[in-house]
């Protein structure tokens, strides 16, 4: 064996005796571009199962709900609108959004620890910066359309979660592009959430501006109904981006598995399922 083997093998095998600190949170690099990595990860595991270590376990479960999961053993589901399947699965953050009904709920599971809303009250706007310790999750807040002619001032929030290095955003019920500053206060998204029904919230080419902005390295379709939508914005997108389409809801991601060409993941909704797996 030649002597330079040897000394990475004990490099390898001395890295992987460390402890692992799952309750500190790794820091994020949100405005670092990530290149010349591996090719993402695809894999459909139950969500009962434990998140290997340095990985961030993805879910879709419906519209605009996704269920993240965290080697620690956190779970946070978005855009929480009150059913994300299994009665079991408690996460520890839930966020909403209040454009819309299927966004929301008036009545989140009384055991959820924390329950973020999107929206301000009469003391301002939303402002959320919620240390986990493993997580940060923090919010940055846009407008959206009230009524035929009206505007809610900071009625949506784009949450940003912070775990093991990576920035995983959630644009929500997004009405408009965001400002110069909005783009600043989101800083750079290794995983992006984005709506793509193209007039509900806001039509297709300016979403195709706001994920070309973004260059995420990861961008999951979200907020799409018949399909026809979502075909046309993966049309839109190919020349710019790769395009993997899959069956499966879920994605596991980290910083070591995100893709050298930045590329749009399909996953296929499925609520979580009693005992494991997705319906």
């Amino acid at each position: 064996m030649r002597p330079l083997l040897v000394l990475s093998i004990s490099l390898s095998l001395s890295l992987a005796a460390l402890p692992v600190a799952a309750q500190d949170r790794r820091p994020s690099h949100c405005i670092a571009l990530v290149q010349d990595a591996p090719d993402v990860e695809i894999i459909q595991a139950n969500w009962t199962e434990p998140v290997p270590d340095e990985m961030v376990r993805i879910t879709y479960i419906d519209h605009s709900m996704f269920y993240l999961q965290t080697p620690g053993g956190l779970d946070v589901v978005t855009d929480y609108n009150g059913y994300i399947g299994a009665p079991e699965a408690v996460p520890d953050v839930a966020t909403m959004n209040h454009a819309h009904s299927s966004h929301w709920t008036t009545s989140p599971d009384p055991r959820i620890p924390h329950v973020l809303t999107g929206w301000g009250d009469a003391a301002g706007p939303a402002d959320h910066h919620l240390d986990l310790g493993e997580m940060l999750v923090r919010n940055v807040t846009t407008d959206i359309r009230s009524g035929y002619t009206g505007i809610e001032k900071d009625g949506n929030s784009i949450f940003v979660f912070e775990v093991n290095g990576l920035c995983i955003g959630h644009l929500g019920h997004l009405h408009h592009e965001p400002s110069p500053e909005t783009y600043a206060a989101i800083g750079r998204l290794d995983v992006l959430m984005a709506p793509v029904d193209g007039g509900l919230t806001v039509p297709l080419p300016v979403m195709k501006e706001i994920v070309s902005r973004l260059r995420s390295s990861i961008v999951l379709p979200m907020h799409w109904f018949s399909g026809a939508s979502l075909e046309q914005f993966l049309s839109d997108m190919q020349g710019e981006f790769a395009v993997d389409v899959r069956q499966g809801s879920e994605i596991e991601v980290s910083l070591r598995t995100l893709p050298s060409r930045p590329t749009i993941v399909v996953l296929r909704p499925a609520r979580l399922q009693s005992g494991g797996g997705a319906q």
